[in-house]
């Protein structure tokens, strides 16, 4: 019963799917439900939740100060209007609402790809088993 998730209301004590169709209908339900995309919003906002964030982050950036430094020059360099933003993602195409830098080598802060999530996502797979490999 280690697949299913625990549910005091059912019978068996149990929900009645497994959890991996439980997480794909939940991922479903956030891409197309509105209410549900504006119940993570506010739930988001949540102060204990702002807590947690702003600790998360700061303990990434005491973990990986090189990769906060560059994030930090190339966000100052968009502000300054040294670096422009893209509208598109460079990797498909894409215009998403939302594009993000993505840094192949964080030794080169202002050498950064601009990627919508999905191809942001796959970079930094990519990059993860690279460094990983080079580790050996």
């Amino acid at each position: 019963m280690e697949d299913f998730y625990e549910h005091p209301q059912m019978g068996d004590g149990h929900l009645g799917k497994c959890k991996d169709c439980t997480k794909r209908d939940v991922k479903v339900d956030r891409r197309t439900k509105p209410h549900a995309r504006e119940y993570d919003r506010n739930r988001a906002r949540l102060p204990h939740r702002v807590a947690l964030a702003k600790r998360i982050g700061q303990e990434w950036d005491r973990r990986y100060p090189d990769r906060a430094k560059a994030q930090n020059k190339a966000q100052n360099a968009v502000r300054d209007k040294k670096m422009v933003r893209v509208t598109h993602c460079e990797n498909c195409g894409q215009m998403p609402k939302r594009i993000e830098k993505h840094h192949p080598d964080y030794s080169q802060p202002l050498s950064v790809m601009w990627l919508c999530k999905p191809c942001h996502s796959v970079a930094d797979r990519i990059r993860r088993r690279i460094e990983a490999w080079g580790a050996f």
